[in-house]
């Protein structure tokens, strides 16, 4: 099946973040490619990926990086596909450099932003997306929904258990 949505990051050393992602899109049933793409070690390569995604067929872009963090805002000036970045924690900062970075794009140039470190989300906003024309994904995220608060209604009951101990 052809991927719909890419997952590209800076460096493989980004890819334990992003594998949120992966099992996001996997559990859903999204199929999806992984590329190393690099704003700044591999700016010729990062524009031919940008420039022609759409073209191959896919609709989201979910773009991971650290430090800097130009990749997804370099990505979505490329593109009119939605880009959904990824800040990843390095260094001193704890992951504020790339979220501010992907963070502060100037007018005209949207990324949808997660959380530092939080691919999950990525993945799960990706699959909404993809879920505006698919009445199988708008199913699996209705049941995804559902999962999630049976979670926290059995959390609830766990507690009041303990409350009465």
């Amino acid at each position: 099946m052809k991927p719909t949505v890419a997952i590209i990051m800076g460096s493989d050393s980004d890819l334990k973040v992003m594998n949120g992602a992966i099992e996001t899109l996997e559990e859903f049933k999204v199929p999806y490619e992984v590329k190393i793409v690099s704003a700044h070690r591999t700016p010729k390569m990062m524009q031919t990926y940008a420039s022609q995604a759409e073209g191959r067929g896919l609709q989201v872009i979910i773009a991971g990086a650290g430090g800097a963090a130009h990749l997804p805002g370099m990505v979505a000036s490329l593109t009119s596909l939605p880009v959904i970045g990824v800040p990843v924690m390095v260094g001193k900062l704890e992951g504020l450099d790339s979220l501010l970075s992907i963070l502060q794009m100037p007018r005209g140039v949207p990324v949808a932003t997660m959380a530092v470190d939080n691919s999950k989300n990525a993945g799960l906003l990706a699959v909404r997306i993809l879920a505006l024309k698919s009445a199988r994904l708008r199913r699996q995220l209705d049941d995804f929904t559902k999962g999630q608060q049976t979670k926290v209604r059995k959390a609830n009951l766990r507690l009041k258990q303990h409350k009465k101990n």
